[in-house]
């Protein structure tokens, strides 16, 4: 009778290494459909007119409607785009060991790096063509006595300081000075009774009008430039909250996406 035992070697099982836990080809190639499909789909909702803010100069006038729909868009765009650029990611990798009790978990990681790289490079071109388009925007005689005032409502300065006979003065720092002092009635506290005569002789003796239209004249700016800053803000309100939210939303929608292209790579479905 044969003793001899045949040896049997050990049944092992593979282990990745942690070095290797991310699969980097497919999690930059999601990275880059993403976040070239999300610039596509903010240009073109720039295009139409869904964007909450605007260079235009009476992008105040816009209703608080298209606001909540531009941020609506917005946030569309995220959960369309991130969620390709996870399901790229997902489905771009290698296939994992079926034993492996970690896997949606790992396409999930892979779906939010995505995600990550995605908004850097989105956040990257937006502030790119802003840039550009702003630079492109700004008129030739802009000069470094402008303020903030004067970008923000520049239609009611050039009102303040209409006359019927051209000043041979330059109007420069008065309406630098004037949207100054718009800018601090906006605020909390509001205008001083100093400031507001002070601004009412300044266009009288500008505009060589009387007093009391001048003070009419202040009146209705301050009214005017006080609604400008008050409809900026709230706009600036929507758009970071629709950012925040719209953000987030990618960042579920690229791990949903992420696990779901695994699944297919698996062939799970």
């Amino acid at each position: 009778m044969q003793t001899a035992t045949a040896a049997t070697a050990p049944v092992t099982v593979p282990v990745e290494r942690a070095g290797f836990f991310l699969r980097w080809t497919p999690v930059f190639a999601g990275a880059a459909v993403g976040g070239a499909l999300s610039f596509i789909l903010l240009t073109f909702g720039a295009a139409i007119g869904l964007s909450v803010s605007s260079s235009a100069p009476t992008w105040r006038d816009a209703s608080f409607t298209l606001a909540w729909a531009s941020g609506l868009y917005l946030l569309l765009t995220a959960i369309v785009s991130f969620g390709l650029g996870g399901y790229v990611a997902g489905r771009l990798r290698e296939q994992w060991p079926a034993q492996s009790d970690v896997i949606e978990f790992r396409d999930s990681i892979h779906g939010i790096v995505a995600w990550a790289i995605a908004v850097a490079i989105s956040g990257l071109l937006l502030a790119t063509t802003v840039a550009m388009v702003s630079s492109k925007g700004l008129p030739a005689s802009a000069s470094p006595t402008a303020n903030t005032g004067e970008a923000l409502f520049p239609y009611d300065l050039d009102r303040l300081f209409r006359s019927a006979e051209r000043s041979e003065g330059d109007l420069t720092y008065s309406r630098s000075e004037a949207g100054r002092i718009l800018l601090k009635a906006a605020g909390r506290t509001g205008i001083t009774d100093e400031d507001k005569a002070y601004l009412a002789s300044l266009v009288a003796n500008r505009t060589g009008i009387g007093q009391p239209d001048a003070e009419k004249r202040v009146d209705i700016a301050i009214r005017d430039s006080t609604t400008a800053v008050h409809k900026a803000r709230r706009s600036a309100v929507i758009l970071a909250f629709a950012i925040a939210v719209s953000l987030l939303c990618g960042a579920a929608a690229a791990s949903y996406g992420a696990i779901t292209g695994g699944e297919f790579c698996d062939r799970r479905r």
